[in-house]
């Protein structure tokens, strides 16, 4: 009697569906949960335990991913996949595929967007060099990037809405162009700073020199870069204008070669000429930062006999430069005076004759 009861009310049909088949939704319904919170709370909890043990942010970045996946998506997909076992109207069902959809499209896209974030990142920001340009072209990319997911997250759930998706893309094809063509100038500008962010002709805090123009970059922005000159002004540069230049970056060198010439007068005896080489080099071999290359007797000048000295500064600063040369000088002047070599000056000598 009570089993044929049960049966009644099971048979007993409501919207479409019997109880039964509710009740198999419901049961679905919270199997499908009870897995996935499983998975959650001891599968997930087990990866993040192995993942912090491993030198590798990688696999931390994987399980973080995985733990995006929150309990609103759970819901929903317990609910679509409960719901199949159903008889729906099709303005019901409609609604539901729709609200699956859309919440599935918009966590995949988080997720994407999560992995784009990390990849650009890592492919283009080393630990290293951690300059506020490079983290500024990051945003600007990922935000590009991030742009078109959403777009083509829209394109899909319009898709699934039925509307034609064709004549849409069509029409933002024309549009693109239009604004391209409008905006040529705007986006060659945006195109340099990518190139300049990607090759790295230059970064924040390096001296550059661009045709007559010289100065230390202080930004690199989508448009514009920003230097700031010797004389304090600020120089602004388009970047497709810096990206067609023939650029000069002296942070860069690594040594720097320096070439100067001395002259002594004529009145130098051939034994004091040469003392002057390996006295040159005896003073740059004892200067810290400075390397010689070579010192010659180079020509007999207007009112000087001219040597040649060559020699490298080990650095790229420029008041290290300026201390070395300097220390150089000193000491040339003080070895010229011990060996009582003169330096040469501007002279004219004048022969006169008497006419008889």
């Amino acid at each position: 009697m009570i089993n044929e009861t049960f049966q009644s009310i099971l048979k007993q049909q409501y919207f479409g569906n019997t109880v039964q088949n509710y009740g198999v939704a419901v049961i679905v319904f919270t199997g499908i949960i009870v897995v996935l919170y499983f998975f959650r709370a001891v599968i997930i909890a087990r990866l993040r335990a192995l993942a912090k043990k491993t030198v590798s942010d990688f696999d931390d970045f994987l399980v973080g991913l995985v733990e995006q996946i929150g309990p609103s998506v759970y819901l929903f997909i317990s609910f679509y996949i409960a719901t199949r076992a159903l008889s729906l109207n099709k303005a019901v069902d409609k609604v539901i595929t729709f609200a699956f959809v859309l919440a599935i499209t918009v966590k995949v896209i988080k997720l994407l967007q999560s992995c784009i974030g990390y990849g650009v990142e890592k492919i283009y920001i080393k630990n290293e060099d951690k300059d506020p340009s490079s983290i500024e072209a990051v945003k600007n990319i990922t935000k590009i990037l991030n742009g078109v997911l959403w777009a083509g997250g829209v394109v899909f759930i319009l898709d699934n809405l039925g509307v034609n998706i064709s004549a849409v893309v069509a029409g933002l094809g024309i549009g693109g162009v239009a604004i391209a063509l409008a905006a040529q100038a705007v986006l060659g500008d945006l195109f340099s700073s990518f190139a300049i962010f990607m090759d790295k002709p230059f970064k924040v805090g390096d001296f550059i020199i661009v045709g007559d123009l010289l100065g230390t970059v202080e930004q690199i922005g989508i448009k514009t870069t920003r230097i700031r000159s010797l004389h304090g002004e600020q120089l602004i540069f388009s970047n497709s204008d810096l990206t067609n230049s023939r650029i000069r970056n002296y942070k860069r060198m690594e040594t720097r070669r320096v070439a100067f010439k001395i002259g002594v007068t004529y009145q130098t005896t051939l034994e004091q000429l040469k003392k002057i080489p390996p006295l040159v080099t005896e003073i740059i071999k004892k200067v810290d930062k400075a390397k010689l290359d070579r010192v010659h007797f180079f020509s007999y000048g207007d009112f000087s006999l001219v040597f040649e000295i060559v020699y490298y500064v080990l650095g790229s600063d420029y008041n290290l430069y300026m201390d070395v040369q300097q220390q150089i000088n000193f000491e040339l002047k003080e070895k010229f005076e011990k060996e009582k070599i003169e330096f040469a000056y501007p002279t004219q000598t004048l022969f006169v004759t008497k006419e008889k």
